[in-house]
């Protein structure tokens, strides 16, 4: 006779109690039954709007690094730069360990996030997985705290906020781009079902195996 299947368990991310996996519908949440935080809820089309956030986030990351961030003109002398201008600035200043961190959080972390995203979401949307899909959505949680598109843009306000005295500043396309590619990240978070990406992976692992 085959041993039962044990239950699948879920932590508390506050008090760490574990309880079994509760099955719910959409729009439904689960509460830890000791501390009553939310344990997880089941968001409604949350795989079609996660796939279309990420394309957008995409397009906006694209958007944000072709184009011109500020154009600053000091006493009739005009210059403009992007962000990866104003990376190689901080290189050539010799702030390279701050042009690295730069570099990180504001293009690679998030772009390598997007596409983390859709590598993992598109095919299973098509009810297919991608070769490493577990791995990488691993990856696509861990960078979580790397992409940190709103501090960089935080500097950027501050920045602006300090020159305007000294300097005419208008900006460029790409913050317009960068400042709505920060918000469409976020909704991409909001709208992910964390829960449903990894059942989903699991049912076709078993499929496939």
């Amino acid at each position: 006779m085959p041993a039962p299947t044990p239950p699948e368990l879920v932590a508390c991310h506050d008090c760490d109690l574990l309880s079994p996996l509760p099955h719910l519908s959409e729009g439904e949440r689960a509460r830890c039954p000791r501390c009553g935080s939310v344990l997880f809820e089941r968001k409604g089309h949350s795989l079609d709007y996660s796939i279309a956030l990420a394309l957008t986030s995409l397009i906006l990351f694209v958007l944000a690094n072709v184009n011109t961030l500020m154009r600053m003109n000091i006493g009739g002398r005009v210059q403009s730069g992007a962000i990866i201008s104003g990376i190689s600035e901080l290189y050539a200043q010799g702030f390279w360990m701050l042009a690295a961190l730069v570099l990180v959080v504001t293009i690679l972390a998030p772009l390598v996030k997007i596409l983390a995203i859709l590598y993992v979401l598109a095919p299973i949307r098509f009810h297919l997985r991608a070769p490493g899909a577990i791995r990488v959505f691993r990856l696509f949680e861990t960078l979580h705290p790397w992409a940190m598109t709103e501090v960089y843009m935080l500097g950027i306000l501050v920045a602006m906020v300090k020159l305007k005295d000294l300097a005419s500043l208008e900006a460029g396309v790409a913050l317009y781009s960068f400042a709505a590619l920060i918000l469409v990240m976020a909704a991409t978070d909001s709208s992910l079902d964390d829960h449903e990406i990894w059942e989903r992976l699991g049912h076709l692992r078993d499929k496939t195996a």
